[in-house]
Formats: C-alpha cells, sequence, structure tokens
C-alpha cells in the first residue's frame, strides 16, 4: 500500500510527489493523461513575486523561489533567472507600480526603479514613450512541462501511472483511504488532490464543495528569433501593469494585458488574456489579434514576425485568489493541492513542501492557515 497518491501529473502534483518521496514517503502519483497534459502544458513557467501584493501569496511565492534556484541544481528543465520588467504608459501608472514594489520590499522582494531613460539599456527594442518600469530580479522562468517531468523523475521511488481516471474514494467511515480508478483500488495512507483545474470534480467524488473554476486564457508563440550579436530580442519578461490588475480581478469577462518573454528556444510568448467561459476550448481570432496588437505596441519589432501556433489552457481559479493547500477536515487522509490560478508553475515547490510536512509533521515554514480547503465551508 502507498504511504499517499497524487491525483495529478501536472506541476503542482510532481512537486507534491517530489517533496513527499524527498521525505521517505511512498508515492504513486496517477493521471488520466500524460504528463503536464493539462494546465501546466499551456503555461509559460512563470515564477513571479512582481504581481503579488503582499500577503500570504506573496510568502509563498518567495518560499518557493528559493526552493526552485535549489532545483534548478536538477537541471534539464530550462531555469532561467531572467528577472521581469513591469512598465507603465503613464506616470499615474508608474506611481502604482513604486507602491506596490515600496511594499512589497518590506517582505524582502527585490525591485530597482528604472526611470524612462533607461528601458532602452534594459530592452532595447521595447516601444519609445513608456514612463518608466520596475525591474524585479528575483522573477524567473522554467519550462514547465520539462520541469514537471524532471520532479518526477527525480522523486525517489515514486510510482508514476498514466491513462488512469479516478472514479472515487476509498473509505474507512469518513476517512479516505484510497482512490478507486477504471484499472483498479489504490489504498493509500493518504491522497493529495493536485487534478488542477479539474480539483473541484475531484473533490465532488469525496461529497465536497470546493470552488475552482477554470479561467481561460490564449498563448500566441512566434517563430523562432534572433537579436543583433546572438542576443535574445526581448531580455526578460515583460509586462505592462494592467496585468496585476488582470490577476486580481474577479470578473468572469473577458481582461488582457501585454505579456511578453522569450524562451531558450528562441521563441517569443504573447499573452495574457483571462475568462470564465468553463472548459470551452474554441479558438478566439479576436482575442488573438487583441494579444498581437498589445504586443506590437509594446514592442513593434514583432509587427514583422510570424506567430506560428497559438493556444489554449484553463487556469484553476479561486474565488479569494489564495490555492487551496492542506488536509480538508471534512474527509480525513484526503489533501488538497490546487486553486493556484496562473501561479502554480511558480508556487509548486512551496506547495509541494508544505503538503509533504502536512503529511509528516514537520513545522511548515509560512503560515498554511490562509490556504485551508474548510475556508470556502460557510
Amino acid at each position: 500500500m502507498a504511504d499517499v497518491v497524487v491525483i495529478g501529473a501536472g506541476m503542482v502534483g510532481a512537486a507534491c510527489a517530489y517533496f513527499a518521496a524527498r521525505a521517505g514517503l511512498d508515492v504513486t502519483v496517477v493521471d488520466r493523461g500524460p504528463v503536464a497534459a493539462g494546465t501546466t502544458g499551456a503555461g509559460e513557467g512563470n515564477i513571479l513575486v512582481s504581481d503579488k501584493e503582499p500577503g500570504p501569496e506573496l510568502e509563498l511565492a518567495l518560499l518557493s523561489g528559493r526552493l526552485w534556484r535549489e532545483l534548478a541544481e536538477l537541471g534539464g528543465f530550462e531555469y532561467e533567472a531572467k528577472g521581469g520588467l513591469v512598465v507603465a504608459e503613464t506616470g499615474e501608472v508608474l506611481g502604482e507600480l513604486t507602491r506596490l514594489a515600496a511594499a512589497q520590499a518590506a517582505r524582502g522582494v527585490a525591485s530597482v526603479a528604472v526611470p524612462p531613460g533607461e528601458l532602452p539599456a534594459r530592452e532595447p527594442n521595447l516601444a519609445a514613450g513608456l514612463a518608466g518600469g520596475v525591474l524585479y530580479p528575483q522573477d524567473a522562468q522554467v519550462q514547465p512541462m520539462l520541469a514537471a517531468a524532471v520532479l518526477l523523475r527525480h522523486a525517489p521511488g515514486a510510482r508514476l501511472r498514466t491513462g488512469v481516471t479516478v472514479t472515487g474514494f476509498l473509505r474507512h467511515g469518513d476517512r479516505v483511504t484510497g482512490v478507486r480508478t477504471d484499472k483498479g483500488d489504490i489504498p493509500a495512507g493518504a491522497v493529495v488532490n493536485a487534478a488542477g483545474t479539474w480539483s473541484g470534480q475531484v473533490a465532488a467524488l469525496a461529497g465536497l464543495d470546493l470552488p475552482v473554476l477554470p479561467r481561460r486564457g490564449f498563448i500566441l508563440v512566434t517563430e523562432p528569433l534572433t537579436g543583433a550579436g546572438g542576443e535574445p530580442p526581448i531580455r526578460h519578461k515583460v509586462y505592462t501593469a494592467a496585468y496585476v490588475a488582470g490577476v486580481a480581478s474577479d470578473s468572469a469577462d473577458l481582461s488582457t494585458s501585454a505579456v511578453i518573454e522569450g524562451t531558450q528556444a528562441g521563441t517569443v510568448l504573447i499573452g495574457a488574456s483571462r475568462e470564465r467561459v468553463g472548459f470551452d476550448r474554441t479558438l478566439s481570432i479576436p482575442v488573438l489579434e487583441i494579444l498581437a496588437r498589445q504586443a506590437v505596441a509594446l514592442f513593434p519589432f514583432l509587427a514583422a514576425r510570424r506567430v506560428i501556433r497559438a493556444y489554449c489552457g484553463f487556469r484553476p481559479y479561486c474565488p479569494d485568489h489564495l490555492p487551496v493547500i492542506g488536509p480538508d477536515p471534512r474527509a480525513p487522509g484526503l489533501y488538497h493541492a490546487c486553486g493556484h490560478e496562473g501561479a502554480g508553475i511558480g508556487l509548486a515547490p512551496a506547495t509541494g513542501h508544505l503538503l509533504a510536512g502536512f503529511l509528516t509533521g514537520a513545522a511548515p515554514e509560512v503560515d498554511p492557515a490562509p490556504f485551508r480547503p474548510e475556508r470556502f465551508a460557510a
């Protein structure tokens, strides 16, 4: 019998498996599809502190950033400590960014004010006329599918079972003692629900209400680009201040903001859009056109470059914009690690670290109370 069954082989599930196995637990990971086939495979791989207000999520992000730097020693998933550059179109918006950076600094976030005259030195291809920006050296990026695979590969003794759909839970009284699947039962001492956007549906199999909803987003991918002298044409993750507002928004309606960054393959990723339309994967040409226009407005040279593909994914949205992490007292033996919305890649290591602590009784490095699953019950 496994000590732990982790439902979901995306980034968060992989991190939970990695840290639980490193803590000496016997781990089995199950997923109805391949590794990173859901939200992880449709992500940009962002590891950000720049977009987070002081509070519980920022504390989780700071812990995760430290853990990502340690995990980078495993290699194989294109970890880039490139930093993030948040730019402002007006002086008023720049003032808001500066105030946010000052509040974040009190919690240990490093940032550098970038006056308008210094923007070209940071990003030579950036559009002229911007009011300035703030550079966040702690922001980074990984290739998310590779990262999930690497963590699963390095989870000592962990077993991975793909193509296995969880259909219910084994119970002994109220306690969860494993999972039922379409390939047979898997008994376990504990079960971790790390099913991403589908975590609410998994919780429902245990008779629980967990308000995790899909929030759709599109990404454009350019042809591989190379700047003068072989330099990447975009050096940082670059986004406008509107991105921070979009992350914090509760609206189900479409919101967009310019988010642009390069990859080690030379392609440029262009986002971001957010809307709650259920699991509708219909390709929205109007949204893609908006993203393209926003990208060209920020980096005019992109107007002459080709987009080679576009894809969409579903962020696991929670109403209070905080992930759900920890044991569920309504179903002893069941733990949740979900609801990270667009921050799942960045927050995955801290989430896995917290979960392993819950499972082994280790003291948490951040206060887990704001993430408790039962907070929605009232």
